[in-house]
């Protein structure tokens, strides 16, 4: 029975498999090809979108600075005030008491103006009694010489009462000179900074008399330069002066530089002349930016975007969309820039913002 029924359907089974045409199954080949070939285009499609997303992920964001040769300064920065050309402290020339005071504080005075008067009582007199022998002097003379010329008289009677006469006028302009100097005068012209002399008071020769005469018009700032840019510093350099007090900035060039170093300081003093101008005082602070070194054609970074390893200083470049690394050499270095020597072109695309974690190829984004 069994062996029957197996008989059965391995006749049913053949009979199926030889009903199939071959040209079903070649055309069912076909099929599952286009199917297969369809189902490639689509992966690669989706591998390619996939690639691209995961590689726009990995860029890393920059911000980047295109070279350009420009002018480099170097400064030396050093602290000066401002002074007067013209600042005198008026000192006597003869000693005596103060009589007489004829200025106060803030007063415009000019050249030669007479500032206060010490008693010369003595001297006047002395002067009066000289002047009257001097008219006695001159009337005799006068009648010896008219005797003299009508060839009465003696050549030694002329020559004594000559000698007398020059004699005297000589003398009395001895006196006049010593007054003069009880007459206080200003040396300059211009303003009345300070008055402390006061009626009766007693000055010498060489002792400050409390009056002090500036003329603001003339300004200058003096600065202490050390002796190690002895050989940078010279006259004619450019300077930038900044006066915090004010506030303003100037751009002017150095007057005067000493030539001597000081052997207690071991500086030199440089001088920079202001223009006129009313805001300006004498010892206000001043700010002195001396250039020492320039260069017209120089390429600059920031000093913040170099980096520096065992051996060298570098920089990173954004160079068609990635980060390339460049060593460099520095120069100068001022106000946060670094000239740079070689290692970098003009047109060179520096990068300035998101160097710190940046590896040699990474992809980069602007």
């Amino acid at each position: 029975m069994k062996t029957s029924l197996y008989a059965i359907a391995l006749v049913i089974f053949f009979a199926s498999c030889s009903s199939e045409k071959p040209q079903d199954r070649k055309a069912e080949l076909e099929q599952l090809k286009k199917e297969r070939s369809t189902l490639n285009g689509k992966i690669e499609q989706l591998e390619a979108e996939l690639g691209q997303k995961s590689a726009q992920t990995d860029l890393k964001d920059v911000a980047t600075v295109e070279l350009s040769e420009t002018h480099f300064k170097n400064y030396v920065e050093v602290q000066g005030k401002v002074d007067a050309e013209d600042n005198v402290e008026i000192m006597p020339e003869s000693p005596g008491m103060v009589t007489g005071i004829f200025v106060k504080v803030g007063q415009h005075v000019n050249k030669g103006q007479v500032l206060a008067q010490l008693d010369d009582k003595v001297l006047r007199q002395s002067i009066a009694q000289l002047q009257t022998q001097l008219d006695l002097a001159t009337t005799v003379f006068a009648r010896q010489k008219n005797l003299w010329d009508q060839k009465i008289g003696t050549e030694v009677q002329y020559l004594t009462v000559r000698s007398q006469k020059e004699g005297l006028e000589k003398q009395l302009a001895g006196l006049r000179s010593q007054s003069a100097m009880n007459r206080i005068k200003s040396p300059i012209s211009g303003t009345v900074d300070a008055m402390e002399l006061k009626l009766g008071a007693s000055v010498a020769p060489g002792s400050p008399t409390g009056i002090r005469i500036v003329n603001a018009s003339r300004l200058k700032v003096k600065a202490l330069v050390s002796e190690n840019y002895a050989s940078k510093v010279n006259q004619g350099d450019e300077v930038q002066i900044s006066l915090p007090d004010v506030p303003e900035n100037l751009q002017a060039k150095i007057s005067f530089a000493a030539k001597v170093i000081d052997p207690v300081s071991r500086g030199f003093n440089v001088e920079v002349k202001l223009p006129s101008n009313r805001r300006y005082r004498p010892n206000m602070l001043a700010i002195l930016k001396i250039v020492d070194y320039k260069n017209d054609h120089a390429l600059i970074v920031p000093v913040n975007a170099i980096q520096k390893s065992e051996s060298s200083e570098y920089v990173y470049l954004a160079v068609n969309g990635k980060a390339k690394k460049a060593d460099i050499r520095t120069g100068k270095i001022s106000d946060g820039k670094a000239e740079v020597l070689s290692g970098l072109k003009a047109g060179d695309k520096l990068i300035t913002t998101g160097f710190q974690d940046l590896n040699e190829g990474d992809g980069v984004k602007l």
